[in-house]
């Protein structure tokens, strides 16, 4: 689970910005964290295989929070195509 990547100036942080920029196929990799909602990720599992974009877990939204470089949790953040 290679959360450094997230270190990247290339990235949307959110469950709302990974889905927008999921719809319009801007993204190339999508972190969810495993103890948010299972319905958020269920959802957004199941958007990115529609669109052909790589999954990623990290176990919590707090670590997937710290690795984007933001104080709070984050359920969702995604890598933008270069």
């Amino acid at each position: 689970m290679p959360l450094n990547e997230l270190a990247a100036p290339e990235r949307v942080v959110g469950e709302r910005e990974v889905r927008r920029a999921m719809g319009k196929r801007l993204l190339r990799k999508v972190f969810v964290a495993l103890d948010s909602d299972p319905k958020v990720i269920a959802g957004l599992v199941e958007t990115a295989a529609e669109t052909g974009v790589e999954v990623e877990e990290a176990e919590s939204k707090l670590k997937l929070g710290r690795a984007c470089a933001i104080d709070r949790p984050a359920a969702a953040a995604g890598l933008l195509k270069s």
